[in-house]
């Protein structure tokens, strides 16, 4: 999932490199990228997601120093954000 910002083949060739398939929305003035209804909509919900987790002020600063404790913090919003949809 990205921007169009980044809509280089390069970039999408990577993607499927690593077994996933890219939802990246093509620039203006290129032809339209083949991808399914299901998977776009899933890119919408995803976006919404990390809207609505970056209204934590722990997830939108990173206060935590390793990885593993920002996970946590990470999990924690997104598990409190599930419960209250």
């Amino acid at each position: 999932m990205a921007d169009r910002g980044i809509t280089s083949h390069a970039f999408r060739q990577r993607i499927r490199d690593s077994s996933a398939r890219p939802a990246i929305p093509p620039l203006r003035n290129e032809a339209p990228v083949a991808c399914p209804d299901w998977i776009y909509n899933n890119r919408n919900r995803v976006e919404r997601l990390w809207a609505r987790l970056k209204e934590w002020r722990a997830v939108a600063t990173r206060y935590e120093k390793t990885v593993a404790s920002f996970l946590g913090v990470l999990c924690l919003a997104a598990a409190l954000d599930w419960i209250n949809r």
